[in-house]
């Protein structure tokens, strides 16, 4: 089931699991950051990035600049909500960013 990296493998391209991004956003415009959850990042991103995410819709354009994959969803919001916290916000600053 799992690579040699550990990270799951895939059949046929067909994935064994569904995976759950957490990510990190950086607004081009004011710098800003957005920490989500999403299990499509490429049209989370294409989401933010055309307006079609309500909270950042004014602070578009978007850059990726972190995402980390679970297999636990969970553990993804988990994650999530602790990068959202003041100690994961000086952790992100520290590790990520």
């Amino acid at each position: 089931m799992f690579g040699r990296s550990g990270v799951p493998r895939s059949l046929g391209g067909v994935g064994l699991y569904q995976m759950f991004y957490v990510y990190i956003l950086r607004s081009e415009k004011d710098k800003s950051r957005y920490i989500g959850v999403t299990s499509d990042l490429k049209r989370r991103l294409a989401e933010h990035n055309s307006g079609n995410a309500r909270y950042s819709n004014s602070k578009r354009p978007y850059k990726l600049v972190w995402y980390s994959a679970f297999i636990d969803k969970a553990k993804a919001y988990d994650f999530e909500k602790y990068l959202k916290s003041s100690s994961g916000y000086a952790f992100t600053n520290k590790r990520f960013l």
